[in-house]
């Protein structure tokens, strides 16, 4: 079983799917919130399959560069396999392994980057304000440090569904088993203050669907695949039951063949700059 501060869903090909999925339903909002700057050199931390990554190196032009970071030698391997982002003026990317609470930049690297990311690390991390230490230090004098991450007690479905909503506040518990924090997302600022950064701007990427969105089936896709992917620590740790699993998850299926079904859900969003 995953130890203390591990990442929750593991690193299968499901995971991996999911994970492609999930790029590609919330990169444009984030990207719309990021407003990078051409020839800007940025580091992304928990780069997972570096999709936001090369999406970032399409923002910051042949000019600028990027560097992600990621724990897991699997996902690493899978990105370094993935297509470029389109177009032929993108910023360089290198993919480099290492942990955030060590971050692998040598020498010259501190204190050099114009903005420093990370999205949907620090829920699972034991130690989030290590991390964000590391990221303001990472970042040069009035370079810029945003946080994403979620806070999962704001999603919301309606018509409400009772064993969904049993299933999904075990799926919660199951980030304290792990030692990790399922509400990170309202702390976000306050983890920049404490880390050394002074937060200006917090807002919300909204995440949610309804029946008539023709994404919706993707929306639905990606978070059955959420649980599917907690449900050994679900069981493992008795948080509910193996038939509690299976009918909240029978529950969410047939609520989305509702044509007024509506998912409201959205990533919390903090920036802060390092001082001069």
């Amino acid at each position: 079983m995953r130890r203390p501060g591990a990442y929750l869903h593991g690193t299968s090909a499901g995971e991996q799917a999911r994970l492609a999925l999930l790029n590609r339903l919330v990169n444009p909002g984030s990207l719309a919130e990021l407003r990078i700057r051409q020839g800007a050199s940025i580091l992304e931390v928990g780069s997972g399959l570096g999709d936001f990554a090369r999406e970032m190196a399409a923002r910051a032009g042949p000019r600028g560069r990027v560097l992600g970071i990621e724990r897991s030698a699997r996902q690493l391997r899978a990105a370094r396999r993935r297509p470029p982002a389109r177009g032929a003026e993108v910023a360089e990317v290198e993919f480099r392994r290492g942990d955030a609470l060590a971050l692998p930049l040598r020498a010259g690297e501190w204190s050099s980057f114009d903005l420093v990311h990370a999205r949907f690390l620090l829920e699972h991390l034991h130690r989030p304000l290590a991390a964000v230490r590391l990221m303001v230090r990472a970042a040069r004098a009035g370079g810029g440090i945003v946080l994403e991450d979620d806070d999962h007690d704001v999603l919301r479905l309606h018509p409400a569904l009772p064993a969904f909503a049993r299933l999904w506040r075990a799926y919660m518990r199951s980030f304290r088993v792990l030692g990790n924090d399922p509400l990170i997302g309202r702390k976000l600022p306050e983890l920049l203050a404490r880390a050394g950064a002074v937060p200006v701007r917090n807002n919300w990427v909204f995440f949610g669907s309804c029946a008539g969105d023709p994404r919706f089936p993707s929306f639905l896709e990606n978070l059955e695949g959420v649980l599917a992917g907690a449900r050994d620590i679900l069981l493992f740790h008795r948080l509910l039951s193996a038939s509690e699993v299976h009918d909240g998850i029978e529950a969410l299926r047939s609520w989305a063949e509702r044509p007024d079904a509506s998912l409201f859900y959205a990533i919390a969003w903090a920036e802060g700059l390092r001082p001069r």
